[in-house]
């Protein structure tokens, strides 16, 4: 092996470039912040992994600019349906016939080979983004300025010096076990097998106990809450669909791999269908979350800082969400000049966050993996009881606010996500509205928003928007004249319009006034 003399200078390094570091690129790279990815494979991963995402994340890809490239490959589905032992329905989490604040539907499947290939194809037109290919992490070293990487690419030793530097190098990161940053484990671990297979024509479904009239299985994420055989039938674009069967104390993982055996667990699903198995792979459904997130100069995200339980499809939405946090702070630092000090707020808004979902996921996985008959039988019982209260939930509303950082706490909806009206034209807000720091008001003779310099911030009238009044209505629900959105769609803080501004001067810019009123 030689030494290359080869050095790179950038804004922020990215270690792996599978959808988390895809997504953290573009919005970097959005940002006209300089941009290098490290990627050990040369190409990106042949098989599905991940499957599922939500509005939020399409709204991200808005703002990434990726949206035109990803949707057409989306499967846009209806919730969640949970089965009891019984065969009837415990747990409905439909969205048939629902609002759409956020804009778009609260469920996407997709196939991960191709949204890789779309996000890595919008890298390759960003000239501020450097993608390097087949080049391996081999250590880091930081001092108060800079976090130079070492790594290695074609037989030879190569550095990159950044200002940052974001690990998104999956569960293994060799970027957080080289900093020691250890794992809080959060006591779930269970085995399952999970079959991705491209079918020809529909599922094979049984009568199912109180399903709603408006319930389509063939669009539904199905949880079979069997103690025989807990199972998941998850719709995919196209004609891709996946089951995750749960194994049982006493199978083997290999031996459950067995083609004869996948067949075998297929079968009830599967009439006349023709069918093809992608792969059949055996994992460990984790829930863990990093003691540590930043240090130094390097911070670490996706599954590299956190695994979810995957009941309702939030690991890579996790990822999406961590890098979105960092760009938008870090675009501050460079572009506006804000102090490196905001980013202590990472892990402060987005731990609390993350363990918030994973509780719920490690909550659902208790009962779906319940094993004794006589338990799940109560369990039956106990979810139809509750299911007036349940009644017209969605997996959204498990996903929790910001509930501290960089917020106006105390003021309603601080840390929320805003909504994303569709517009009368068809556009969603932000296609109006566009992206970073925006100011919403109902109308007030006394206060110009022209006034607030549109390279900070957007500002914006209520009554001007062609949302058929959803935006008015949202701040008048809340008793609010004005609302402050983040970059990032989270509420900053809602009241008076100066008293927004004022206070996100004295958070964020400390006192700079880099967004101003006059």
């Amino acid at each position: 092996m030689t030494y290359s003399q080869q050095e790179i200078s950038c804004d922020v390094a990215i270690i792996g470039c599978g959808p988390v570091g895809a997504v953290a690129a573009n919005l970097l790279g959005r940002q006209g912040l300089k941009v290098v990815v490290i990627e050990k494979q040369v190409t990106h991963y042949p098989q599905p992994r991940a499957v599922h995402i939500d509005h939020e994340m399409m709204r991200l890809f808005q703002s990434a600019g990726v949206i035109q490239r990803v949707k057409p490959d989306m499967a846009e589905t209806d919730g969640h349906l949970h089965i009891g032992a019984d065969g009837g329905v415990i747990r409905y989490m439909g969205t048939v016939g629902a609002p759409r604040p956020f804009g778009w539907a609260n469920d996407y499947f997709f196939y991960q080979p191709e949204l890789e290939s779309h996000l890595r194809a919008a890298l390759l037109q960003n000239d501020a983004v450097n993608l390097i290919l087949g080049a391996e992490f081999t250590s880091l070293a930081q001092d108060d300025n800079e976090v130079t990487i070492h790594y290695t690419a074609k037989n030879e030793k190569c550095q990159v010096r950044a200002r940052w530097m974001i690990a998104t190098d999956g569960a293994h990161s060799p970027v957080r076990k080289s900093l020691g940053v250890e794992l809080d484990d959060l006591n779930f671990e269970e085995p399952w097998l999970v079959v991705d297979a491209e079918v020809e024509g529909p599922l094979n479904f049984p009568e199912f106990n109180g399903l709603s009239g408006s319930a389509d299985l063939q669009r539904l994420s199905v949880m079979m809450c069997d103690p025989s055989r807990p199972t998941t039938l998850v719709p995919g674009r196209r004609n891709h669909r996946r089951w995750e069967f749960m194994l049982l104390p006493d199978e083997d993982d290999i031996e459950m791999m067995r083609e004869d055996n996948v067949a075998e667990l297929l079968k009830p699903w599967l009439k006349d269908n023709n069918y093809q198995i992608l792969r059949a792979s055996t994992y460990r459904f984790h829930a863990l979350v990093a003691k540590q997130w930043q240090v130094g100069r390097v911070f670490i995200a996706g599954d590299a800082a956190h695994q979810t339980p995957p009941f309702f499809g939030q690991g890579m939405c996790h990822g999406f969400r961590d890098v979105a946090n960092l760009a938008w702070k870090m675009a501050a630092i460079v572009n506006e000049g804000v102090d490196a000090s905001i980013l202590t707020t990472y892990q402060l808004e987005r731990e609390s966050h993350v363990r918030g979902v994973i509780g719920a996921a490690v909550e659902a996985g208790r009962y779906i993996c319940e094993l004794d008959p006589k338990v799940a039988a109560q369990r039956d019982a106990t979810f139809r009881d509750q299911a007036a209260h349940r009644r017209g939930e969605t997996a959204a509303d498990l996903i929790p606010p910001i509930r501290e950082g960089l917020i106006l706490d105390g003021t309603p909806s601080a840390g929320d996500r805003f909504i994303q009206p569709q517009l009368s034209d068809g556009r969603m807000l932000d296609d109006f509205i566009g992206q970073g720091w925006r100011l919403i008001a109902l109308p007030d003779p006394a206060v110009s928003l022209n006034s607030i310099p549109t390279s900070s911030i957007t500002a914006v009238s209520a009554d001007d928007l062609p949302d058929k009044g959803a935006v008015r209505k949202w701040l008048e629900d809340r008793g609010a004249e004005a609302v402050l959105i983040r970059p990032d769609h989270y509420v900053f803080g809602t009241g008076k319009a100066f008293d927004l501004i004022a206070a996100c001067n004295a958070q964020v810019f400390q006192g700079r006034e880099a967004l101003k009123c006059h």
